[in-house]
This record gives C-alpha cells, structure tokens and sequence, in this order.
C-alpha cells in the first residue's frame, strides 16, 4: 500500500497514544534548507508496537525525537494523548519527558558512576519522587537483572546495560516508549532477550512502543512498520515477518 503524502495512517485497534498531524521539520535556511520531514501524518494506537523503518536520511529520527518532544516540528502538530506539544513551554516538556514519556536509546545512556538500581530510578527521584520498590524489583526480575541491581554499568554487560536502560524506560509507567536502535550495539542474543522484553512490556504492560530500525529481524517483533523515504511516510505493513519486511524493503527501492 502506497500513502499519498499527508494522509494519515489510521489504528484502528484502539485509540491513538500519540499522532503527528502534517508534520514538517526543516533544518537550516536558504538554500542549505533539508526538509527532513514532508508533511507526515500518522496515528499510534494504546498498547500497540510500531517499528520505523527507512534508508539513512528517511527523516525516521527526526520523526522519532518530534514524536518524544526532543525536537519541535517546523509546522504541524504532535499530540500525545490530548496534549498538543507545540504548546508547551521547556519546563512543561521536561516534566512531560519525565513522567509520561519512557527512552531507550543505542548508546544506554547509563550514569557509569550510578548503581544500576539508582539508574533504573533516576526518572522518579529526579522529580522529587520515592520510588515503588516493588515495581522496581518486579521490572529487574523480568527483564532479568535482579542480581544486578548493586552494580555498576562498567560491571555489567552490554545486553545487561540495555536492559537496565529499558527497566529506567518503563519505571514511571510511561504513556509511551520510544527506542532509537535499542539493539544497535548488541550481539543477535542480547538484541533477541531485548526485544522479547520490550514485546512483553506491550503484552503484559499494556505499554504503547515506537522503535527506529534498520533490522528487519527487529522490526518482526513490532505490530506494524511504517516505512519512510525522503521525509514521507510512503507505506504500512502490519503483522510484519522479517521476510515480508525484506519483500517490502525490496519493492520500494525498485519503486524508486
């Protein structure tokens, strides 16, 4: 399925967690101007995994960081649940950040000189809140890092800091979360445990997950993809297999 720019992908399944409304975001002026999103909009429904897919350059981080209010769009509008952020001022986003919006990125981002218990809590107890022990303990043992939580990430291995990443994503409840390659920098084990950890955070946690891949192995664990090119979202694919991913991938560079 083709999709002219500017229509909307609807979920049907449920009601949207967050959408982009006829997002732009353009980068410099002028004639060095890059329209890095043209006009995009779609829906992400509650409790649903969507992975973005697309060639380098597609505009999949630029609508991943809009989405999670880590950049602003150009025009348009990015909606999370009935807050609209283009009306927030920085404090507002910071504290919407904080407590309704869970991250897990390539890189971990762990605090090395933190426990990986302070690190998973770190979202609570920089807004002044006592964390939930038990929620605590329940996130280390299924994402498997019980044993971990009094060591450092220097201590740890790179499928054990990610998970810890992921518990730090998930502790606040968040409305959403959002991955940025999460399996980038892990081995094909590790990169498995994690993503049947994050399939399970939709499962069992009612959690509503949007992931930037090049994988297409990642990208079968989601329940749709949504395929970028040159800043437009240009098709949808749901029940995804990495085979029918594979198929898809092909068929649009051939299109091209």
């Amino acid at each position: 399925m083709t999709i002219p720019s500017g229509q909307a992908v609807r979920t049907l399944e449920a009601a949207p967690a967050a959408r982009i409304i006829s997002g732009v975001k353009v980068y410099g002026t002028g004639a060095t101007a890059v329209r890095a999103l043209d006009a995009i909009s779609a829906d992400f429904g509650a409790s649903q995994f969507t992975a973005i897919m697309g060639p380098s350059g597609s505009g999949k981080s630029t609508l991943l960081h809009c989405l999670a209010g880590l950049d602003r769009l150009t025009s348009g509008q990015v909606l999370l649940g009935d807050v609209e952020l283009g009306s927030l001022d920085d404090k507002a986003m910071t504290l919407l950040r904080r407590e309704r919006i869970g991250f897990v990125f390539q890189a971990f981002n762990l605090i090395p000189t933190l426990t990986a218990r302070e690190n998973v809590v770190l979202p609570i107890t920089l807004g002044g809140k006592k964390p939930d022990g038990a929620w605590v303990e329940e996130l280390a043992r299924s994402l498997g890092i019980a044993d971990r939580l009094a060591h450092r990430p220097a201590e740890l291995s790179g499928g054990q800091q990610q998970r810890v990443a992921t518990a730090r994503a998930l502790v606040t409840r968040p409305d959403l979360i959002f991955a940025d390659e999460p399996t980038g920098n892990l081995d094909s084990r590790s990169a498995t445990e994690l993503l049947t950890q994050i399939r399970q955070a939709v499962d069992e946690y009612s959690q509503t997950v949007v992931m930037v891949t090049h994988d297409p192995r990642a990208a079968g664990y989601a329940d749709r993809v949504l395929f970028l090119a040159d800043g437009r979202l240009v098709r949808e694919l749901r029940q995804p297999t990495a085979d029918r991913i594979l198929d898809a991938i092909r068929e649009l560079g051939e299109d091209g």
